[in-house]
C-alpha cells in the first residue's frame, strides 16, 4: 500500500510519517511539501535506513495539478492524507490571500486529481486534516461536537471551513470515499515557535515577555501530537465514508495557566502581556463519532 501525504515537513505531518512507517512495515509514503517557512526537512532526519526505503520526498505545491498527475502516473496511490495548510491565525489576518490559495484552492486541486484517478472497486480514501477552529467560539462552558454548526471567525478558520465543505461536496457529488478530522490544539517536539507552547518556552528562556490575548482566560483543549497521529490513523483505516470526526484530549487549560506554568518551569520572571482579542473557548466534546485517543 502506498499513500500520498501532503505537508510532510511540517510539525504534524512529519510526526505522522514516523508513526505510520513504524507501525506499517509493508507500506510506503510519497511525501509532498512546498517547504514554506513552517516546513523543515530536518523534521524527517531521524528516519531509519529501512524507513527511508519506504519514503519518497517530493518538493512541490498541492496547487500544482501537473505535478500531482505526474505523481499518480509514477506511483500507485491508494489514498491521500492532506496535512498541507497555512495554519497561523495572526498570519491569516495580515495575508488572507495565501490561506485561500493553499487551504481552499489547494484542497480542491488535490480532490480533482484524486477524483480523476478514483477506483470505485478499491475505494481509496481522501482524509482532510482540519481544525476545531472552524466551529468558532463557545464561551466559558460547553463542548464542540461534529454536529456543531460551522462559525469561523478568522481568515484561517474560514479557509479551513471552506476546504472542509469542498471535501464534503466531492463526497456528496461524486461518491468519493472521504473523511474529515477536526482536532484541538496540538503540542510536542519541534513545533514551530509561532504556536503558543513553543512560543512561551522560547520567550521565557530568552527573557522576553509572554504574549497572551486579553486576560488569558481563553480555554483550549490540548493533545499530544503522537496521540493525534494515532487518531488520524484510526480514521484513515476505519472511518465511515463521508463522516467528520472530532479529535480531542479532554485536557482543557486556560492560556494564562499555560503561560504561567511554563514561565515558572524555566525559572523566568518576564511579564505576561495583553495582545488584544481572541475567541474565548475551543473545547472538543464527546458525541457518537468523536475520537479520543487511548493513552496506552
Amino acid at each position: 500500500m502506498t499513500i500520498l501525504v501532503t505537508g510532510v515537513a511540517g510539525f504534524i505531518g512529519s510526526k505522522f510519517v514516523y508513526y505510520y512507517l513504524r507501525k506499517y512495515k509493508d507500506r510506503k509514503i510519497i511525501g509532498l511539501d512546498k517547504l514554506t517557512y513552517a516546513g523543515n526537512l530536518d523534521n524527517l532526519s531521524k528516519l531509519t535506513q529501512e524507513e527511508k526505503k519506504r519514503f519518497v520526498f517530493i518538493k512541490g505545491d498541492i496547487n500544482d495539478r501537473k505535478l500531482l498527475e505526474e505523481i499518480y502516473s509514477k506511483y500507485e496511490i491508494d489514498g491521500i492524507i492532506n496535512f498541507a495548510a497555512e495554519s497561523h491565525v495572526d498570519r491569516s489576518i495580515h495575508d488572507p490571500g495565501i490561506f485561500v490559495k493553499t487551504n481552499v484552492l489547494g484542497t480542491q486541486t488535490l480532490l480533482h486529481v484524486f477524483k480523476e484517478h478514483y477506483d470505485e472497486r478499491k475505494k481509496q480514501k481522501f482524509l482532510q486534516i482540519s481544525t476545531d477552529e472552524v466551529y468558532g467560539a463557545l464561551g466559558p462552558t460547553g463542548y464542540f461536537t461534529e454536529e456543531t454548526p460551522l462559525d469561523p471567525h478568522s481568515p484561517y478558520s474560514a479557509s479551513k471551513a471552506s476546504s472542509d465543505l469542498i471535501v464534503k461536496a466531492y463526497h456528496d457529488t461524486y461518491g468519493l470515499n472521504t473523511n474529515i478530522t477536526r482536532c484541538s490544539n496540538k503540542y510536542g517536539p519541534y513545533q514551530f515557535p509561532e504556536k503558543l507552547i513553543p512560543l512561551m518556552i522560547h520567550n521565557a528562556l530568552n527573557h522576553k515577555e509572554l504574549p497572551v490575548y486579553g486576560d488569558g482566560k481563553q480555554i483550549r483543549d490540548w493533545l499530544y501530537v503522537e496521540d493525534h497521529c494515532k487518531a488520524i490513523d484510526l480514521v484513515f483505516e476505519k472511518g465511515k465514508s463521508g463522516e467528520v470526526y472530532n479529535i480531542g484530549g479532554h485536557n482543557e487549560k486556560e492560556n494564562i495557566e499555560i503561560a504561567e506554568r511554563l514561565n515558572g518551569a524555566v525559572g523566568a520572571t518576564r511579564a505576561v502581556v495583553d495582545m488584544g482579542w481572541i475567541d474565548y473557548s475551543h473545547q472538543i466534546g464527546l458525541s457518537g463519532k468523536t475520537v479520543s485517543p487511548n493513552y496506552t
